[in-house]
């Protein structure tokens, strides 16, 4: 199967057909993207390899005039000029083919040892073999292929320096915790899409191949903002929980907040203000697939203001009440 080795079925690589639509195509590329994100992945190479190759796949479908140019020319694959071996080149004229309102030269398939110098050829895609372009990336993707680079004509400025650099990310605790689509502005103009993995930590780098200069990576660095209920204490999350003194003296179930919406939580009667209680698996996600747990502290906090009748039932309370929280001071 040697005239096989070089071509890519982009269509086969994500699991479409050939008439899916684009913004199917790019729902599908998402899921794929973040089930095999590097990130995601750590130490995976096999992950890694098909992120690229699905990346690959997207950065030709994903673009109206490649993807004309793709089935276009795809059907010279299994022409003699690709099995693989060298043949005695042609003499080539160069003529012109309209594709989409757009000028493609005519490329003679025999000249090209492979599908993939043919193909990179006619669409403008430079992965690794010498064409007729001086190439560079003009990438914006996160998700674009280290492989995959777009055709400069010759009349762009030279490629700048490779050259990694570093942004900073802040998000609330919920997005953190949640991940997902993320748009970011670097300075340099750019803006990036970048779909964030879950329980994020500040501190934590995400790494962003080839978003840097002339190639480079981009380096994210995340911070958490602080929350006005919830407060990060390792794997375990710790918030304050206010209850009435009629909830503290008889106990009870009250309502507690958490990362995935409230919960009831039994309290038992006579507990006390700054009472700390553990709800089991309801903290912060950590390495390995465990989870952390939520520390409820109890905060007793009486009425600014009272009805008549609350007023004349608390009276009626202190008459009759037989617990003195201050006898051992007399």
């Amino acid at each position: 199967m040697q005239n096989l080795q070089n071509f890519r079925d982009y269509y086969e690589i994500l699991g479409v057909s050939k008439d899916t639509s684009s913004e199917e195509i790019k729902k599908v590329y998402r899921r794929l993207a973040r089930q095999y994100h590097p990130d995601l992945n750590p130490g995976n190479k096999e992950a890694e390899e098909k992120f690229k190759t699905i990346s690959e796949a997207y950065e030709i479908l994903s673009d109206p005039t490649k993807r004309s140019q793709y089935d276009q020319f795809s059907r010279y694959w299994k022409q003699k000029g690709f099995t693989g071996g060298k043949q005695t080149p042609k003499s080539k004229t160069w003529g012109e083919t309209r594709t989409n309102g757009r000028s493609t030269p005519d490329v003679d398939p025999s000249e090209f040892p492979d599908f993939e110098s043919f193909i990179n050829q006619v669409i403008g895609v430079n992965s690794g073999q010498p064409n007729r372009s001086n190439t560079g990336s003009t990438n914006s993707d996160p998700f674009r292929s280290p492989r995959t680079k777009v055709a400069y004509t010759v009349n762009n400025p030279p490629r700048p320096t490779r050259r990694d650099i570093e942004a900073r990310l802040s998000l609330p605790l919920e997005k953190a915790y949640q991940g997902g689509n993320e748009r970011i502005r670097l300075e340099d103009g750019r803006s990036l899409e970048v779909t964030m993995p879950p329980a994020m930590f500040s501190g934590q780098t995400i790494r962003l191949r080839n978003q840097g200069i002339g190639g480079g990576d981009l380096y994210l660095k995340i911070t958490v903002e602080p929350h006005p209920l919830f407060k990060l204490e390792g794997s375990n999350i710790f918030c304050q929980v206010p209850v009435t003194p009629s909830e503290a003296t008889l106990g009870g179930q009250v309502e507690a907040p958490t990362l995935d919406g409230p919960v009831k939580m039994t309290i038992p009667p006579g507990v006390r203000s700054g009472q700390r209680f553990r709800l089991a698996n309801k903290g912060y996600p950590a390495e390995g697939g465990k989870r952390g747990d939520q520390l409820v502290e109890i905060q007793i906090v009486t009425p600014k203001t009272l009805t008549d009748e609350e007023r004349q039932l608390y009276e009626k309370l202190r008459e009759i009440e037989t617990f003195k929280p201050r006898a051992d001071l007399i």
